[in-house]
């Protein structure tokens, strides 16, 4: 799609900017602060552990990428009843909204085939993605195992494949009571799966694909965060872990002071479906242990009104997104 193809501005006051953002840079109102921040200042013997992690990672094939407007506007934990899911964070709105018949994606499954989509985006630079000839090669990639039945991991995993794919993603900025600004994204144009979930290792006459709409495309791949793979596949059975992984991780590359987050707005952006404000922040203290496991350099320690962010290392340094590849 070239750039005269885009949706146009609607009319805005002199004040304004006379062209609307697309969905990948709508985060640049709240980061660009954050770029003008100089990084926080760490000590040689963190700097030497940040270089060993992603050296390791590097060889390994384990630095991913994930999409930076996921990372601050996350999917349902659990299931939801109906169609349509909202997250603030603030002033800008996550909508999601899919088929009836089908359903929203939820849990940890659709965060792990997000952090594959961005990292394939990333390396192809194509729209068309492949997951492979086979169900079992694809589903190690994601360090799954195949199991059928009902509650199997093939099942599970399809679904969610389904959810996701049929996904709408809406991002609103209420910032401005003077101006609608409203980013619309369908995460696929096409998915075709060809798989035989009853024989998971067994070649399929044509590859399976996703084809990412232009707009999703563009906006998972605009400056995706640097994550460590290995760290996501270990806090796969906690979607509120993997969540605080990924924002932390990307928090920490420009936090250069300590900062509170009240609980109270966490909940907004991270666990809308918690009854209880207690509820919530002991799954976030549990969360949080978890990702301390894996990325130990982090010093993050709630407290009574907030949870409490200090300048730490990124678990893998800023980095190209091509480097990875090279």
């Amino acid at each position: 799609m070239s750039a005269s193809q885009r949706l146009s501005s609607p009319q805005a006051p002199a004040s304004l900017e006379p062209v609307r953002p697309t969905l990948a840079s709508l985060w640049a109102q709240v980061e660009q602060t954050k770029r003008e921040c100089p990084r926080p200042s760490e000590s040689a013997a963190a700097r030497e552990a940040s270089a060993s992690e992603l050296e390791e990672a590097r060889e390994a094939g384990e630095i991913g990428f994930y999409a930076r407007l996921l990372v601050q506007l996350t999917l349902p934990h659990s299931a939801v009843l109906g169609n349509e899911y909202e997250r603030r964070n603030g002033d800008l709105v996550l909508s999601l909204l899919a088929p009836s018949r089908i359903g929203l994606p939820y849990g940890s499954l659709p965060r792990l085939l997000l952090a594959w989509v961005t990292a394939e985006a990333v390396r192809t630079k194509q729209r068309e993605l492949v997951f492979g000839n086979t169900l079992a090669s694809f589903m190690e990639q994601l360090d799954l195992i195949p199991t059928g039945g009902r509650w199997g991991s093939i099942p599970r995993l399809r679904q969610q494949m389904t959810r996701l794919f049929a996904t709408t993603i809406s991002v609103s900025n209420t910032g401005n009571a003077n101006l609608t600004d409203l980013q619309t994204a369908t995460v696929a144009d096409r998915a075709l799966i060809f798989w035989d979930p009853q024989r998971p290792s067994q070649a399929a006459l044509w590859h399976s694909t996703v084809t990412l709409s232009e707009r999703f495309f563009e906006s998972i791949t605009h400056r995706p965060v640097p994550i460590d793979m290995r760290a996501l596949k270990a806090l796969r059975r906690s979607p509120m872990a993997l969540d605080f992984y990924v924002f932390l991780t990307h928090r920490m590359s420009y936090l250069r002071k300590p900062v509170p987050l009240p609980w109270e707005l966490l909940k907004g952006q991270f666990g809308a479906e918690y009854g209880r404000l207690v509820d919530f922040r002991a799954q976030v203290r549990k969360a949080i242990r978890s990702v301390q496991a894996v990325y130990p350099q982090l010093d993050v320690r709630p407290a009574t009104d907030a949870l409490w962010l200090y300048p730490s290392p990124t678990h893998v340094p800023r980095i190209n997104a091509h480097t990875r590849y090279a």
